[in-house]
């Protein structure tokens, strides 16, 4: 029988097409389903932080709760939604891992249409432990707040604007900033993230003590007045204002939601063409040749040539091109200026406070191999004696004090200006000199005694596994010793104050920098020999990361 011949049988029906918004949300929960698959740790640390996140969510839906009916409710409500807002926008640029759908890049390739996309985005991005918990705290803010018919249709329409200006937000602020996240810049703000969260913490403690003082949450009411017109927190403002019957505000309000919400998406959808059309910078030929860097810039170009020179000018690269390093030192930078001032602002702290600026700091000279990570075997090859591995140590030691050493004076000075202890400076000052001096000697000791890797694919983690007892030895036991060998001149200082020889506090300033120098210089010469005989076993530990 030839073809011609075959019985005719009908094409089977097609499969009914699936609209795009259904695809992305089964897509965002596949990813989430086979995330969760790849280890029992992922699992567990997922399902610990959906419960932390439950229990945080349920708190504050209950304290929410409570607040209904209280004269201060639109205040503090407004306010937490617009901070939950700001949190929408900032966080994604810090943690830009935390979601993989984040990237539209991804989807280059496919035949896919702007407004389609932005749909299933949107609707994909309201799947997430960040998304269930802003809902709660938005369904709490609206409870608090709802009263009569009135205030409960506004509080039906507050809930998903709300919830939909956040997503747009972030998702418009992230792809804006895509390409800036996925690059080196981008690696050292996710690596930063910490410190800024850090510091905002201090900040917002000190906020909170000076609202206490003020007379409680009423002072905030001229800022609530001002936020309640801003996108973040209009909708839910529009709740309370449609609540005490003024219901042209509320639909203004919520009108100031809506066209927040449609400029938010329209922004993003021009965002998605232009990165998923527009070639970036690793796509086009270089317009003109690379210029030739020269090979010492800045401070170390001061110095004359040689070995010093050029350690000084590598570690000062380390510190502005390595995240880690970067890192490690912004935040010694920050910690050690906030802690004084912070209690110098509340009137509360000691100008000998501000010693905690070279603490900080001097801790940087502990593990100075483990920052070069294997990378260690080239400098390793340039240390054939103990004199090679002392202008080694020497040259580091050098490239932190052209930081600390006027960071400290800096520190120390704006300390004594807000606290009007002028008198009391030299003494500080000496004791940071002595505090900063013992820290160098002591963590050249711990480089070469207490070695560890840094391990580099993690933004957090900073010791590599199974060294963490090397850290604690090395960094508290410095802690410890370095007060100690200060001793002499925090005695000195001491000693002044109970005689009431004030006059005679600036014979610390130079006691402490020569002392500090001298115990410097002591732990580089113990120091030297110990590097220049264990540095196979160095490598070995620097390189485990």
């Amino acid at each position: 029988m030839s073809v011609l011949d075959a019985p005719v049988t009908a094409a089977a029906p097609a499969p009914p097409a699936t609209g795009l918004t259904p695809t992305f949300v089964r897509l965002k929960l596949t990813l989430l389903r086979n995330g969760l698959r790849q280890s029992s740790g992922r699992k567990a640390a997922f399902i610990a932080s959906l419960v932390f996140a439950l229990l945080v969510a349920a708190g504050q839906v209950l304290a929410l709760v409570l607040l209904r009916g209280n004269a201060n409710a639109g205040t503090v409500v407004v306010l937490l939604t617009a901070v939950v807002a700001l949190g929408w926008a900032v966080l994604p640029l810090f943690f830009p891992s935390g979601d993989d759908t984040l990237d539209p890049t991804r989807l280059v390739m496919l035949p896919l249409r702007p407004e389609p996309l932005v749909r299933a985005l949107l609707v994909s991005s309201l799947i997430g432990i960040g998304p269930l918990f802003t809902l709660c705290l938005v369904v709490g803010s609206v409870i608090a707040l709802a009263h009569g018919a009135a205030g409960t249709v506004f509080a039906v329409l507050a809930v998903p604007l709300t919830m939909l200006l956040c997503v747009a937000l972030s998702r418009a602020v992230t792809t804006a900033n895509v390409r800036l996240l996925n690059s080196r810049k981008g690696r050292d703000l996710a690596v930063l993230s910490g410190l800024v969260i850090a510091v905002g913490i201090q900040f917002v403690n000190f906020g909170a003590q000076r609202l206490g003082e003020a007379g409680g949450l009423s002072t905030l009411e001229p800022v609530a007045d001002v936020v309640r017109w801003l996108p973040g927190a209009s909708a839910v403002a529009a709740v309370d204002a449609a609540s005490r019957g003024s219901y042209g505000v509320a639909v203004a309000q919520l009108l100031v939601t809506v066209a927040a919400l449609g400029a938010l998406v329209w922004l993003w959808q021009r965002g998605l063409v232009k990165l998923m059309t527009a070639p970036d910078g690793s796509t086009l030929a270089a317009a003109a040749p690379a210029r030739e860097e020269s090979g010492r810039t800045g401070l170390s170009g001061l110095l004359p040539e040689g070995r010093t020179a050029t350690v000084v000018h590598r570690s000062l690269l380390y510190i502005a091109r390595d995240p880690k390093t970067k890192a490690a030192w912004v935040t010694a930078l920050a910690i050690g200026a906030i802690v004084p001032l912070i209690n110098a602002l509340q009137g509360t702290g000691s100008i000998y406070f501000a010693c905690f600026a070279a603490g900080m700091l001097g801790m940087q000279m502990y593990n100075q191999f483990g920052q070069d990570t294997s990378a260690f075997w080239m400098v390793a090859l340039t240390i054939s004696s103990t004199r090679d591995a002392y202008v080694e140590l020497r040259a580091r030691a050098l490239a932190l004090l052209l930081i600390t050493l006027p960071y400290t004076v800096v520190v120390c000075v704006a300390t004594a200006a807000l606290l009007g202890s002028w008198q009391a400076l030299p003494g500080v000052l000496g004791i940071s000199f002595a505090l900063l001096g013992a820290m160098l000697g002591i963590g050249a000791v711990a480089s070469a005694l207490f070695p560890y890797s840094i391990p580099q694919e993690g933004a957090f983690k900073n010791v590599a596994p199974g060294q963490g007892g090397l850290a604690w030895i090395s960094i508290l036991g410095g802690m410890l010793a370095a007060p100690v060998l200060a001793g002499p001149v925090i005695a000195l200082t001491v000693w002044l104050h109970l005689a009431d020889l004030h006059a005679a506090l600036w014979l610390v300033v130079p006691a402490g920098a020569v002392y500090g120098a001298l115990l410097g210089w002591a732990g580089l010469r113990v120091a030297a020999p110990r590097t220049a005989n264990r540095l196979p076993e160095i490598l070995s530990a620097v390189s485990k990361g």
